[in-house]
């Protein structure tokens, strides 16, 4: 059985490389069961390999804006934090994280961690909206992204890839697939990126201070029998990408003697076994992640001597971070109930060991900071899928959670929370049609409690709650030959919302000292309209469409200052995002034109300073043949200046008497490139 669903997998994989009239069939594998897009009762973007290579992007932050309502923050020099229905953080400097969106690699987790999200040998992306309180728990509230490369197949075959572009970019990426007996195969994978960087250092007169350095191997084992799958993925990372792209004159420009660091390497390994049994097929997955991840900045973003008042100094966050997982679920079936079948259920446990130690160097600290905090939790989830009618079907899941938490500094922090979380969905669909539904579904997801460890707070201030996401969604699906359509309302009530907060408390010596907290200050809404359609309009020509409409607000929130907030558009959530690409291919050639759109939004719940609305065109040409591919591709072509990161409430120009005002963080500026591909079993 599952020889035979991977050779039907892998066919219409090779089937699928021209355009033609009808639409390949998504499959969505990053929920409990592997099912077709149409039958998820939720909204679920999947990009594809062939939808990436349009462009030849390398990195998942050059797709966000072909997800309805996905957003990330910057301050790093690739996207880390994403935010899903303006939903996520934006940072991590020395407390530990409470994520609200998961990201998996090849079923590896690295949430938080979205520097190393390059796309050498992709299968898919699939980014799940909404609360995954059953299937990923506390770090799942927002939503879920998870990256997939290529399994190994059934012939041998060699693919490779050279990119050259501006600011001296280059990227050479190489694949090798061979099947080692009639039942095993191995597939390697090896990709090189390097760039100088779209910042200049005038100070140090050098342009690569927000270099790119990334390198990153997997090799993959896959063993298919009868009645079992094994999967083995290894996988190494290593990033070492520079970091200075703040700037005191709000430019390209920067003035930093001391240039900071977005680094990270990662050593992970992951397997699965599916076994047929006589009560269902198992699944056993498992994973181990090793990665150190650094990240250093310029703080006074200049150098001694550019004025009389000026400072120094450097703030640097060492962590290294080893995560171990484990899975084990029961399956009535792999496909789960469809209008034929009347029954379907998956149960399972899960256990995750999280040991993170830090250590921060900071110019104006006593000595180094240190910190160890482990974060241990098990959970019991199970899903039931009902067929009451031909048309009528519904769905009910459900997850409880134990998480148990240490952590200890060398201030003499201690904390030792201990607490039960649970969320779950329940859902309906009805088949209008076969290849039309509608969907009507009720979340919740929550987001772990956690505790503030800078500064000096009082003592009310040290500990947080639990964060709560109740969401609705009710939703249309329909697919055809030529034509797939997905529409989505949602509605989500946020309650005990955490929210990022600033106190200033004065010294002994009459100085103060500016503190930054979570607490659990506010209450909010989250709500929106999804749209997204691929419609083959010939055999030469598609045409895809990806926008989210998001209304954010605060009911309730009373920041540090005394100031009410409430009805104030909560951070990092833009009132629209849109991507609109069409694809052009004709016996060899192709060309795609692609707009992205960015309504303007808050960089900070603590501020004003907000981002501009933009939109950018984005082109390439191509001529492909059996074996050889040519895309000479350009992004941003208008040269927007777009606005990635910002800070608004203090001030850090010497030259001006540290005046409070903005400062930007911007994104890459026009780009060009060439990218020539080989591909050996075309």
């Amino acid at each position: 059985m599952f020889k035979s669903l991977t050779l039907a997998m892998f066919c219409c994989l090779v089937t699928s490389n021209s355009l033609g009239n009808d639409l390949e069939e998504i499959v969505v594998t990053a929920d409990l069961r592997a099912r077709s897009d149409l039958e998820t009762l939720s909204s679920v973007t999947v990009i594809t390999d062939a939808a990436r290579a349009q462009f030849d992007s390398t990195h998942f932050e050059d797709l966000l804006n072909w997800v309805p309502n996905l957003n990330f923050a910057g301050g790093t020099t690739r996207a880390r934090f994403f935010q899903i229905r303006g939903i996520g953080e934006r940072s991590q400097y020395g407390a530990p994280l409470n994520a609200s969106v998961g990201l998996m690699l090849d079923g590896i987790d690295f949430t938080g961690m979205g520097t190393i999200a390059d796309l050498m040998d992709l299968e898919q992306i699939e980014v799940l909206r909404g609360p995954q309180g059953t299937r990923f728990g506390a770090n799942g509230l927002a939503g879920l992204i998870a990256i997939t490369s290529k399994d190994p197949t059934p012939d041998p075959s060699v693919d490779l890839s050279l990119s050259a572009g501006r600011f001296n970019l280059q990227r050479v990426s190489a694949v090798m697939n061979q099947p080692l007996s009639e039942s095993t195969g191995l597939r390697l994978a090896i990709a090189r990126e390097t760039s100088d960087g779209f910042y200049q250092n005038a100070h140090l007169l050098r342009s690569d201070t927000n270099a790119i350095d990334e390198t990153h191997v997997r090799i993959k084992l896959m063993n298919i029998g009868d009645r079992h799958e094994l999967k083995v993925t290894l996988l190494h990372s290593d990033v070492d990408n520079g970091f200075d792209a703040f700037s005191l004159d709000n430019s390209r420009s920067t003035l930093s003697d001391e240039p900071g660091y977005d680094r990270q390497t990662s050593h992970a390994l992951a397997m699965r076994l599916d076994l047929e049994t006589l009560l269902g097929t198992l699944s056993l997955s498992g994973s181990v992640n090793q990665s150190d991840i650094d990240y250093g900045y310029d703080e006074d973003w200049s150098y001694v001597g550019i004025h009389p008042f000026g400072y120094q100094s450097t703030d640097a966050y060492l962590r290294t971070r080893d995560h171990h997982t484990f899975e084990a679920r029961l399956s009535s079936n792999l496909a789960g109930v469809t209008p034929g079948s009347s029954f379907g259920w998956t149960f399972g446990v899960y256990h995750t060991d999280q040991a993170t130690d830090l250590a921060r160097l900071y110019t104006f600290a006593a000595g180094p900071y240190t910190s160890q905090f482990d974060n241990e939790a098990s959970a019991i989830f199970g899903e039931i899928d009902l067929a009451f009618t031909e048309r009528f079907l519904g769905q009910v899941g459900a997850r409880i959670e134990r998480r148990q938490r240490t952590f200890d500094d060398s201030n003499a922090v201690q904390f030792e929370p201990t607490e039960t979380l649970w969320g779950g969905r329940l859902g309906l669909d009805y088949r209008i049609k076969p290849d039309l539904k509608l969907y009507l579904s009720f979340s919740r997801g929550f987001k772990a409690g956690g505790f503030n460890v800078d500064g000096t707070l009082p003592e009310s201030l040290l500990v947080y709650d639990d964060e709560t996401l109740i969401e609705s969604e009710f939703g249309l699906k329909g697919q055809w030959p030529s034509t797939r359509l997905k529409f989505a309302f949602f509605h989500a009530d946020r309650r005990d919302q955490q929210v990022k907060s600033s106190l200033v408390l004065p010294r002994a010596d009459g100085s103060t000292e500016f503190i930054d907290f979570f607490g659990n200050a506010a209450a909010g809404v989250n709500r929106g309209v999804e749209l997204e359609l691929d419609h083959t309009l010939s055999q030469a020509l598609r045409v895809s469409l990806a926008a989210g409409y998001l209304d954010t607000q605060f009911t309730r929130f009373i920041n540090a200052f005394g100031e009410d907030l409430g009805g104030r558009d909560q951070a990092q959530a833009p009132s629209y995002t849109g991507n609109l690409t069409f694809a052009y291919r004709h016996q060899g050639w192709q060309a795609n034109l692609s707009l992205d759109a960015k309504d303007s939004f808050y960089f900070s719940d603590r501020h004003a300073a907000r981002s501009q609305a933009y939109t950018r065109v984005n082109f390439s040409v191509g001529r492909s043949s059996t074996h050889w591919e040519v895309l000479v591709w350009g992004r941003n072509l208008t040269d927007e200046t777009v606005r990635t990161r910002g800070f608004g409430s203090f001030g850090n120009d010497p030259r001006k008497d540290y005046v409070t005002e903005p400062y930007y963080q911007f994104g890459p500026p026009r780009s060009l490139g060439i990218t020539v591909s080989y591909h050996s079993n075309d």
